[in-house]
């Protein structure tokens, strides 16, 4: 991404977010109704208490709005940005101040303003609501999109997330992300608490990030839904080299690493005492990402991570070794085999690993020789060409049949096609190869296939797909004749 379109969109994020958090901190206290009877909007100890933005005076989008047309629009920004840090500690040397370079045109600046505040943020219930978290998601998982592999390396899709988070179910404990992104793991830890009537007090959470303007972006991501950031840290060596949490034993960890990494440093960390299970190769960081994970975990810990399919089967480098460890210390509870198109920075297929230090009991049924695997892959919908996305029902019957497995009593049964519960032994029979098809088998045919459906879908599909392709065509043509060959 080049600097000034890497600036455009950092700004044009923030500059959403701020007209959605200068409205709703100032609605928050301003009703005067209710826990806020008589309370004053323009004491900063009012907002602290309830953990909300205070926004200075110079930074509100007013402000803002009323200095639009000037060739300075891009100081006063910046100096909004800094006023706003100033009051609020958790973004301190987070948000951009960038908006005053030669490289950004004031007019245009200005006109973003305008357009943004034309956006309509709904009645003042609605804006007092998660809003501004809203705002920020959408427009991470917008950019993210119109990025593709690059957006990928800062956000991880709504729907995955709310799987890794939804199977393991972070009701309390120590939440821990070493590869954390944009913050997605955490926001949605706090969302299930939440949706499960928890006790927000009663998690925490702790993360590292190696690219800083990513960090930046989960920093902002967490201070804006008043969730405590100050165990989320930065440092561009990586949690290989450097891990800022060294002590920490989390009751769960939750990540999406970089697939296949061949650039992690392998080569200095030959002898690191993380590697209980195997030396990792220096080529590749699933298997060392997997030991990073064990290492942070609690006796009773779980962890739920995504891997490249190839971790599943792969045995050069020792790899093979280190899965055969991992399952015959009875570490791997569930594997579940995602379909295609889910993420936007890769086309490598993609599977979840879950791994618990304690299948004997913590809190569930003894399932110490049990490994449950899950086909996924057809589950989910295609959002465009590109991208496909799971549906809240197929999330559920995910989790609800992992659940189920894990319950003392739960209603669980083998699915042909989508799942089942192998024992060690058959896994053992199978050379320690993790791959969900070749144990849950093929799906019984349906009696009820609609051939002219079908058909139907099909022809409609392939017409969609011409149309496309002669709109690329003729762009194609037109840039050609725009060429001007010169006489040598």
């Amino acid at each position: 991404m080049s600097d000034i379109k890497k600036d455009w969109e950092y700004g044009i994020l923030d500059d959403a977010v701020k007209k959605s958090s200068s409205n709703i901190s100032l609605n928050k206290i301003k009703d005067e109704e209710g826990d806020y009877a008589g309370a004053d909007p323009e004491d900063k100890d009012e907002y602290k208490a309830e953990n909300v933005f205070f926004v200075p005076p110079s930074a509100r989008w007013k402000f803002l709005q009323t200095h639009a047309k000037q060739p300075t629009i891009g100081k006063t920004v910046d100096e909004a940005m800094d006023a706003i840090e100033r009051e609020n500690p958790s973004l301190r040397n987070v948000l951009p101040k960038v908006f005053a370079r030669g490289n950004l045109d004031p007019t245009s600046l200005g006109g973003l303003i305008d357009l943004v505040s034309n956006v309509a943020l709904g009645d003042a219930k609605a804006r007092s609501a998660d809003v501004l978290g809203h705002v920020f998601e959408y427009f991470l998982g917008e950019f993210a999109l119109a990025e593709g592999k690059k957006g990928g390396q800062f956000y991880t899709p709504r729907s995955v997330v709310e799987l890794l988070v939804g199977m393991p179910e972070p009701h309390k404990g120590r939440v821990f992300d070493p590869c954390c992104g944009s913050g997605g793991m955490f926001v949605q830890s706090e969302k299930f608490v939440k949706s499960h009537q928890g006790n927000l007090n009663d998690i925490s959470i702790y993360g590292q990030e190696s690219n800083q303007t990513t960090w930046r972006l989960a920093m902002m991501n967490l201070a804006i839904r008043g969730i405590d950031s100050s165990q989320v840290k930065w440092n561009n060596e990586g949690s290989f080299l450097n891990d800022t949490h060294k002590d920490l034993k989390a009751d769960f960890v939750i990540a999406n690493p970089p697939f296949n990494d061949s650039d992690w440093s392998g080569d200095l960390l030959r002898k690191d005492g993380r590697w209980k299970f195997g030396t990792p190769p220096a080529g590749n960081a699933n298997y060392a990402w997997i030991q990073h994970f064990l290492y942070h975990l609690s006796p009773s810990g779980i962890a739920g991570f995504v891997l490249a399919k190839g971790s599943l089967t792969s045995k050069t480098s020792g790899e093979g070794d280190i899965r055969k460890a991992l399952i015959e210390a009875r570490l791997v509870d569930c594997i579940v085999n995602l379909p295609a198109k889910l993420f936007l920075n890769t086309q490598i297929p993609a599977s979840l690993w879950f791994l618990s230090r304690n299948k004997a009991n913590g809190g569930y049924r003894n399932r110490t020789d049990e490994i449950l695997f899950i086909d996924a892959r057809n589950e989910g919908h295609l959002i465009n060409r590109r991208t496909r996305e799971l549906s809240d029902e197929d999330i559920a019957r995910i989790t609800g049949t992992y659940h189920e497995w894990r319950k003392p009593k739960g209603k669980y049964k083998d699915v042909k096609g989508f799942c089942n519960s192998a024992s060690i032994e058959r896994v053992k029979e199978l050379v320690y190869v993790l791959t969900p098809g070749r144990y849950v088998g093929l799906a019984e045919e349906e009696d009820d296939f609609d051939f002219n459906e079908r058909f139907t879908s099909l022809k409609k599909e392939f017409e969609e797909q011409l149309k496309d392709e002669a709109i690329l065509n003729k762009r194609i043509a037109e840039n050609l004749a725009k060429i001007e060959l010169k006489d040598e």
